[in-house]
């Protein structure tokens, strides 16, 4: 059978495609996303894929169209697109999340498909108050106070009315509870507590005390269990619904005994009226990305009795909720991710180098030395920790002068430090336009294309003047502060200009890559690999050019929205 995945590229999608692949009754898997992921790597290798917007940038009908058309051969579609940030434009959420899926839906009846399967939440129940254990039949009313949870449960709606309207289609719903791995650790650090969170001091050592709401008790399960418990729905056709969780409930005890590590730390009981204060204040001022209304859908969902699943799709957790807690944590601190723009690694250096293959054939990774000739391997591995930059450096011929090539590569690793930050914000203006994808993606290649020169500049044993990439990084910052003659919403004229100066970025970036391809021998470096990224360049360029076009087109427009197509 082939089944196809719509949202496959993040911490759930990602889970199914491998569980998909380990199937002997699925011959093929169809992902689709807005971003493709690495299709070299695994497990993204063992899928087809396309990329489909289901309704944040489209018309519903060209949405369905397109989706119709990709489920033409497929028998079982597993629906996972969900869209959790900005919190701010709910319009935004639940065009995609809850409309979104009446999409998938009509397409999946339209195209002939067999069985809809469909990623729901124990955030879709109504508020059980205590510690009794619920099943499928409890409500699905939500928690008022998230959004999550009520767009949940609109969901939720959709698919009842769906399938009242189409009784061909098998509709499955899983309603997993918390899904963490080590490969979505920096992803959800980045949706629920956001970059200023100093999780990784945790390697450093532990704290004493650990502040945790009164009361608190949670469900959790491992994306490889819910990606076994989607394929396991897809290939059975078994249809309703399904709690899918781990066989512990972790209190507060429980919690900071994973936060410790094998160290004490005693869990200190705060009243949950003060932390979702707290939370409300530091979700304004940008220092947590979650609002409060998740701690209210931790604080008032039910505990979920899992046996329906266990007996009916033949699944089994194969993972506690404590090991699965402490496995995400120990991700969060190394910075850990996978080869896909929403799981992209919070460490740089983990991340694949764009348009670059290692000598092994796989991807080349930023921080794994892949830009180091033959005669300077080794120098690279000394400056993980062995050597220093100081012996890495002796593969720099002495006809090179040493203090001009540091400035030189300075001076362009201080442009990537402007260039990141502007590329990253203008992918996040833009979610809600069909450019979105294309500057996600190309926001990913560019951070990690800057952290390959870090480590470039580290390998050569030379400085990297730090103070000159915070100034820029600040200088992009103020620049923002230009109105482009709105003050209180997003001008249309913004992205002209900021397509336009990425541009010569990107172009002033080829001239490095062009320098340190013809002076590689010089310096001990792969010329191949600089070959590939001034290639990659081209293509970079080309992405900007398409942008440019989409965007100069409604600069100066009062009569259409933002996301709106031209006619």
């Amino acid at each position: 059978m082939r089944v196809a995945v719509v949202g496959a590229t993040g911490n759930v999608g990602t889970a199914v495609v491998q569980a998909l692949h380990e199937r002997p009754e699925v011959s093929s898997v169809l992902g689709i996303a807005r971003r493709m992921p690495d299709q070299t790597a695994e497990p993204y290798s063992h899928a087809d894929w396309a990329s489909i917007d289901i309704g944040a940038a489209v018309a519903p009908a060209e949405a369905i169209a397109h989706l119709k058309k990709a489920f033409a051969d497929v028998d079982a579609v597993i629906h996972l697109a969900w869209l959790i940030q900005p919190n701010s434009k709910r319009e935004l959420l639940h065009r995609v999340n809850v409309e979104g899926t009446r999409h998938v839906a009509l397409a999946a009846a339209a195209a002939g498909v067999d069985t809809l399967v469909v990623a729901s939440s124990v955030g879709a129940y109504s508020p059980s108050p205590g510690l009794e254990v619920r099943d499928e039949s409890w409500h699905t009313g939500g928690i008022p106070t998230s959004h999550y949870s009520v767009d949940k449960a609109a969901q939720e709606q959709v698919l009842d009315e769906f399938a009242a309207e189409h009784p061909e289609v098998t509709v499955t719903r899983l309603r997993p509870a918390l899904i963490f791995s080590a490969e979505a650790a920096s992803e959800i650090q980045r949706y629920f507590l956001g970059s200023w969170m100093p999780v990784q001091a945790l390697k450093a050592g532990r704290p004493p005390l650990l502040p945790l709401p009164e009361g608190l008790r949670l469900q959790a399960v491992h994306a490889a269990d819910v990606g076994a418990a989607y394929a396991a729905a897809a290939v059975t056709g078994a249809g309703g619904a399904f709690n899918i969780c781990a066989d512990d409930v972790l209190g507060v005890q429980e919690l900071a005994d994973i936060v410790g590590g094998g160290k004490r730390v005693r869990p200190v009981e705060v009243p949950p009226s003060m932390v979702r204060t707290a939370m409300s204040a530091g979700h304004l001022t940008g220092l947590v990305a979650a609002d409060a209304g998740w701690l209210d859908m931790g604080m008032n969902v039910p505990l979920m009795d899992n046996s329906r699943a266990k007996e009916e799709l033949g699944w089994q957790p194969t993972r506690s909720a404590a090991g699965t807690v402490a496995e995400l944590l120990d991700g969060m601190i190394e910075g850990a991710g996978a080869d896909s723009v929403p799981m992209r690694p919070r460490d740089a250096s983990r991340a694949s180098l764009p348009a670059v293959v290692s000598a092994s054939g796989d991807p080349a990774r930023a921080g794994d030395g892949a830009a180091m000739g033959s005669a300077g391997a080794a120098g690279s591995a000394g400056a993980e920790g062995t050597g220093g930059p100081a012996e890495a450096g002796e593969r720099i011929s002495p006809v090179v002068d040493r203090e001009l090539l540091g400035l030189y590569l300075a001076d362009h690793l201080t442009g990537s430090a402007a260039g990141v930050s502007r590329i990253q914000r203008m992918a996040e203006a833009n979610v809600d336009t069909p450019v979105f994808a294309e500057l996600s993606m190309l926001a990913d290649e560019i951070r990690t294309e800057q952290h390959f020169l870090e480590q470039i500049i580290h390998d050569l044993g030379l400085a990297q003047r730090r103070h000159r990439q915070a100034a820029a990084w600040a200088g992009e910052k103020v620049a923002r502060l230009k109105n482009n003659g709105v003050l209180v919403k997003r001008s249309p004229m913004t992205l002209v200009l900021e397509v336009e100066l990425m541009r010569s970025a990107v172009l002033a970036k080829k001239g490095g890559w062009e320098t340190l391809r013809d002076n590689a021998d010089l310096l001990g470096l792969d010329k191949q690999v600089f070959v590939d990224l001034v290639e990659n360049v081209d293509r970079q360029a080309a992405v900007l050019d398409q942008v440019h076009a989409y965007a100069r087109r409604r600069a100066f427009r009062t009569d259409k929205e933002t996301f709106t197509p031209l006619e």
